[in-house]
């Protein structure tokens, strides 16, 4: 399938397939999306379908304002206040009780739901001219590498979505970080392109609930994710394992030019965390296309966006 250019024609096109009950891929600030209208069950089954994805991983619901949370949520605390307040619209997604009118089959029938309102100017447009929230992962199949180009999505889905919107490239890179407000503590759900440490700021200390899950209670928690199809293997220094002619090397840094890999991708040259969480799945897809027996991943600081990094890569290679 080709792309399309995101002209205000192409998103009010895009809007009127949501409301009819079409899946369309859009860029967001993170990743790129595969959207449905999340209050139509039908239509939300077809993203299942076309990621080949296990109806027990609960999908994220996209929304234009702070306001559309009134129809979809059962309650907003001061923490879920404080957190839109300080990253709203961002990078950033939001768990709470959730209201009737929220399809199970978006929630994997659990109690809760997952809110965020994107940064990405292509997604708010296309959120408020559709006039309902849209439910979307990311645009890829279900446990591959996540698309960070609309290029990514026509290559990865074809045919199995209705239009891709092309809005260039995600500047963020990695999927929106998870917070849970619906009990009596605030936890993290999964790292992301928010730092932790940036949360913590805001609303203090974060339990972490983003150990693997056989039933996943958010996106991005399962074992074996965002998966190359080459296998991957995490490495603290790109000296060891030395390199060979069939691996291929993923680099924080610059590496040594003594190093000799079939095929190298450097995150950041001069080791910005944000610059490499922005390069990585682009970085992966052009690895996993090169034709090598084996990918070594070097490690980053887990810090800041490392964090997120980090959790990409260990479950890539855990496939």
């Amino acid at each position: 399938m080709k792309t399309t250019p995101a002209t205000p024609e192409a998103i009010t096109h895009a809007a009127a397939i949501i409301r009819s009950g079409g899946l369309v891929a859009f860029p967001t600030e993170t990743v790129y999306g595969l959207g449905a209208n999340a209050l139509d069950p039908i239509a939300v089954a077809r993203i299942f379908e076309a990621k080949n994805r296990p109806f027990f991983d609960p999908l994220i619901v996209h929304v234009a304002n702070v306001g559309a949370l009134d129809e979809l949520v059962m309650g907003v605390d001061a923490r879920a206040v404080a957190l839109a307040a300080a990253f709203w619209p961002g990078p950033l997604t939001i768990v709470f009780p959730k209201q009737a009118v929220v399809p199970d089959i978006v929630t994997a029938g659990l109690s809760t739901v997952a809110i965020r309102l994107p940064a990405h100017p292509v997604a708010r447009a296309l959120i408020d001219e559709a006039h309902v929230p849209i439910a979307a992962p990311s645009a890829n199949p279900f446990n591959y590498i996540s698309p960070t180009r609309a290029a990514h999505v026509a290559a990865q889905l074809g045919g199995r979505v209705d239009m891709i919107l092309d809005g260039g490239d995600c500047m963020v890179g990695v999927e929106s970080t998870i917070v849970e407000c619906a009990g009596p503590g605030t936890r993290i759900l999964r790292h992301g392109g928010l730092p932790l440490e940036e949360i913590e700021r805001v609303i203090g200390p974060l339990r972490d609930a983003t150990v693997h899950r056989d039933a996943p209670i958010a996106p991005g928690q399962l074992p074996a994710h965002y998966s190359p199809r080459t296998r991957l293997a995490i490495v603290r220094d790109a000296h060891h394992p030395p390199a060979v002619s069939d691996a291929a090397l993923l680099a924080f840094r610059t590496p040594p030019r003594s190093l000799r890999y079939a095929a190298v991708e450097v995150l950041s040259p001069s080791g910005d965390l944000r610059e490499a969480a922005a390069n990585l799945f682009s970085a992966l897809h052009r690895l996993d296309e090169a034709g090598v027996a084996i990918i070594y991943a070097e490690a980053v600081p887990e810090e800041g966006l490392g964090r997120a990094i980090m959790d990409r890569l260990r479950r890539a290679a855990a496939k």
